[in-house]
């Protein structure tokens, strides 16, 4: 089956099996990498990438399912290699440790940012509930996307993420 999607906005057509998860097409066929699969069961969060500015987990989604919409993967959130205000954020707040979670959570929290400008610490943690991470304790997770709130063009650059 032939399916056409925006992936950080360019666009992709390729043959797929009706069975090809999102996460391997993102991995496979558009060759972007920051995309991890950890658990398969949508327990970790870490295949996740916004669909039309809507975080999906992208390991128990079909890559058909996606046909017609806009992907965003957190490669898509640099503009041009400069760090977004999220990806500046995380590495200034020490955010990551082994980082295979990172792109997850920062992708829910871009979105989160898009719906809510300045979140409070309860909606930051209620936003990454369905994201796991096994190395930090998130203290500095939810520290870098408060800190990403605060950052001078945080919002437009949360709402391009969310566009792409």
């Amino acid at each position: 089956m032939q399916i056409t999607v925006s992936v950080n906005g360019e666009e992709h057509t390729h043959d797929v099996e009706p069975r090809l998860l999102l996460a391997d097409f993102i991995r496979q066929r558009v060759g972007l990498t920051g995309t991890h699969v950890g658990c398969d069961t949508t327990s970790c969060g870490a295949c996740t990438v916004l669909v039309d500015g809507t975080p999906m987990k992208s390991c128990t989604m079909f890559a058909v399912q996606a046909d017609g919409h806009a992907l965003t993967t957190v490669e898509g959130l640099s503009d041009g290699g400069v760090p977004s205000a999220m990806q500046a954020a995380f590495k200034e707040e020490h955010g990551l440790q082994c980082g295979f979670c990172t792109p997850g959570m920062m992708l829910v929290a871009t979105a989160l940012l898009e719906d809510k400008p300045h979140p409070t610490e309860e909606e930051v943690r209620w936003a990454i509930s369905g994201n796991l991470c096994r190395c930090t304790g998130y203290m500095n997770i939810v520290k870098a996307i408060l800190a990403a709130a605060d950052a001078p063009g945080a919002q437009e650059l949360a709402a391009a993420g969310a566009e792409t």
